[in-house]
């Protein structure tokens, strides 16, 4: 069949896809062939991310180690048990945990000497989410949140923003944004999320919504309207989300059987697997989050299995955004709140360390196959190339084409910058 015969869209001038035409060129397409999401997607993946830049954060809650990751110190007593491998590219050694993405650093760069001062894991969790320290009179805004703020609309009906995995730590939403920029949360990936279809016809549901309206209009004209606007915004984006055609990308058994079996097994394979779905249709952040890497005990061989459940995926995301032409306006993103010691406890596990620990980077411009930053011997320190959280994110608006100089006002009328101080890493795109 002829996909682009019977599957029409129509581009606007910013490269968005209409809703409307693209439901058009489904139902002409209906009639001779019953195309599945996947085929659909794939017709018009050249389209869909037209429409600007996107980001998938992959959250290793906890802190992962650095030496058991990407900062090996095989032969060091500090290194353990732990050997290096070779990857793809000469020169280059990671820690043998992560084979399959060992494969893929061709289209990966690694940060070895990220440092900050938070040891404490809500705050170093809230610091590398928004790269400002949480402090009482300011609710700064998430990552995902200010990358969907600051990003031209896509135009997309699903959620901007999308979280999938729990979350540990004080982190924040949309913060001073309006809660319009706060996630949509998923325990995990799976079938299409609960409550997301309407229980009666699309006109009697509208009425139902009209009727909503003004019965709030009358708490709202009593001193309520603050809080009767963020309750409606919510509706009106929950709303369009639960009657958009893309919601089918939330199902994940819409793939192939080979396609998911090469993410491996788990919900944060299943979590990358969703996060490349929801990027093709148009979502610009989607975070992904692997629990447990708080490995005070037992280090080694629980880092060897939360590497079993994330290396695998790692490296198909990577590999599937490269070979579906997405990984050039996408930034993935690995990191954690901070490293772990370079002393081995008594009990076999590392502690908190934020004095030097990695993050690794992909796409949107970054160039694969580098490394930045170095670490001692021991890995006890920062010898070449420090890089700060706020140089991070300074990074991350640099690959998304953000500007962090732009200022957004808090309720108290503070103006907050997206990003305060720091450089980007330019190496990384040179």
């Amino acid at each position: 069949m002829d996909l682009q015969r019977h599957v029409r869209v129509t581009v606007n001038q910013q490269g968005v896809i209409g809703r409307r035409d693209f439901l058009k060129g489904m139902s002409l397409a209906g009639a001779g062939a019953a195309l599945s999401w996947p085929e659909l997607v794939a017709a018009n993946t050249g389209e869909l991310r037209k429409r600007g830049m996107a980001c998938i954060l992959l959250w290793m809650a906890g802190g992962p180690s650095q030496f058991e990751t990407f900062d090996p110190k095989p032969g060091h007593e500090n290194g353990g048990e732990t050997k290096a491998i070779d990857t793809c590219v000469s020169g280059i050694q990671i820690a043998d945990n992560y084979p399959q993405v060992a494969q893929v650093m061709d289209r990966l760069a690694i940060i070895r000497s990220l440092n900050s001062k938070e040891g404490n894991h809500p705050r170093a969790t809230f610091l590398l989410h928004t790269g400002y320290n949480p402090t009482a009179s300011v609710k700064h805004p998430t990552l995902g949140s200010l990358v969907t703020h600051e990003l031209p609309d896509t135009k997309c009906e699903l959620p901007a923003f999308v979280r999938v995995g729990g979350r540990r730590g004080n982190t924040s939403g949309g913060g001073l944004l309006g809660v319009e920029y706060d996630p949509f949360t998923l325990d995990k990936a799976g079938p299409l999320p609960s409550n997301s279809q309407p229980t009666t016809d699309v006109a009697r549901y509208q009425r139902r919504l009209g009727l909503l309206s003004r019965m709030e209009s009358d708490y709202a004209s009593r001193g309520a309207a603050g809080l009767v606007g963020d309750h409606q915004k919510l509706y009106r984006k929950a709303s369009r989300m639960i009657l958009a055609s893309e919601m089918k990308a939330f199902d994940i058994a819409q793939e192939a059987a080979p396609a998911r079996e090469a993410y491996g097994e788990g919900d944060f394979a299943a979590g990358c697997l969703l996060a490349r779905r929801l990027v093709e249709s148009g979502v610009t952040f989607v975070e992904v989050q692997s629990n447990g890497w708080d490995t005070h005990d037992d280090n080694f061989n629980r880092v060897r299995d939360l590497a079993g459940q994330t290396d695998r995926a790692v490296a198909q995301l990577i590999r599937d955004l490269d070979e579906r032409g997405l990984l050039d306006t996408t930034l993935v993103i690995w990191m954690g709140e901070f490293g772990r010691t370079p002393r081995i406890t008594a009990r076999g596990g590392r502690d908190h360390y934020p004095k030097a620990f990695n993050v690794a980077l992909a796409g949107a411009g970054v160039r694969g196959g580098r490394v930045i930053g170095a670490t001692s011997p021991g890995g006890d320190e920062v010898v070449g190339h420090p890089v700060s959280v706020s140089d991070l994110f300074q990074t991350f608006c640099h690959a998304l084409k953000i500007d962090s100089s732009v200022e957004n006002m808090s309720p108290i009328g503070r103006p907050i910058r997206v990003v305060e101080g720091g450089d980007p890493v330019m190496e990384l795109f040179a």
